[in-house]
């Protein structure tokens, strides 16, 4: 670890944490979205008042989207060296209609909320900011109301100097079957054809920042990862709110447990808590919050 983290302060990743965070948003809340702005407001109401349990300072980006009061969260882990530069690291909370979203999203969602548990004795180089965004499901995504769109656009006007975005789309769907993996067209040849990694994935402008964050995760875990940077147009490479931090000139990745090339149940009623592997959901988010630490600290980023 680098020499800027706190050993005696830190927390583990847990999975029985990840659970209960899952658990409360894809039961106790359930499907959550503009349709349903009660949910909504209720999913932001528990991820600000986990953070704010932790002593973080939540920041509320606010705004309307089809007469519904919305909002994008965030906290901030202070760079000591370069404040001014930020890793970023991402989720949405909210759901597509008729579905509860236990790995769509509320995965990635828990995740969030265990980093900055994990992280909370980091002191890194630069800015370590954790957002959870809102509306990126249909209707709204690929238009200017996702909420990370609104995010990363407010951010290159006033002149935020992010490093690298990674957004978190689905982490808990693991399976050990042969020929449980599927892929978009070109992209599965040489590729295991068992559902048990972790991938990381972008565009190819972004391929020297997938080649940092890569080496970074491989050195804190042994956990299986597959990564490639390809054309943003093939199927689900460009499906989560990356895009809008491309659409900045930002550097940005998705990582993901390939959702519907994995997941039998995307996008449906049964999204549901009990599907999810907690157990190997909880080591890659451990590989994650010591790959932002490292990355914070590179001076090469």
């Amino acid at each position: 670890m680098p020499a800027n983290h706190v050993d005696a302060v830190i927390i583990p990743v847990s999975a029985s944490a990840l659970e209960g965070h899952v658990r409360e948003l894809a039961e106790d809340i359930g499907e959550r979205h503009v349709g349903r702005p009660q949910s909504l407001a209720a999913a932001r109401d528990y991820i600000s008042s986990q953070w704010q349990t932790e002593g973080h300072a939540v920041e509320f980006q606010e705004y309307d989207a089809l007469g519904v009061p919305c909002a994008n969260l965030s906290v901030a882990l202070p760079g000591i060296r370069w404040p001014g530069q930020v890793v970023l690291m991402g989720a949405h909370y909210d759901t597509v209609p008729r579905s509860p979203g236990a790995d769509d999203n509320a995965s990635g969602v828990a995740a969030l909320l265990q980093l900055s548990r994990r992280l909370s004795g980091c002191r890194p180089s630069r800015t370590i900011r954790l957002v959870a965004s809102v509306n990126e499901e249909p209707p709204f995504f690929f238009w200017e109301q996702m909420g990370s769109a609104i995010y990363a656009r407010a951010a290159r006007q006033r002149g935020v100097d992010i490093r690298a975005m990674f957004s978190l789309e689905m982490l808990g769907c693991y399976r050990d079957e042969p020929r449980s993996q599927q892929y978009p067209p070109f992209l599965g040849r040489g590729r295991p054809d068992r559902g048990n990694f972790i991938a990381f994935v972008t565009n190819i402008r972004s391929r020297r920042l997938l080649k940092y964050a890569l080496a970074a995760f491989k050195v804190g875990t042994d956990f299986p990862v597959e990564g490639t940077a390809t054309f943003g147009w093939l199927p689900g490479v460009s499906w989560s709110d990356h895009i809008n931090f491309w659409r900045q000139g930002y550097p940005a990745l998705m990582i993901t447990d390939t959702a519907f090339f994995r997941y039998p149940h995307y996008h449906s009623l049964q999204d549901t808590p009990e599907k999810l592997d907690y157990r190997r959901m909880a080591a890659v988010v451990e590989g994650l919050a010591r790959m932002l630490i490292r990355l914070a600290d590179d001076e090469c980023l």
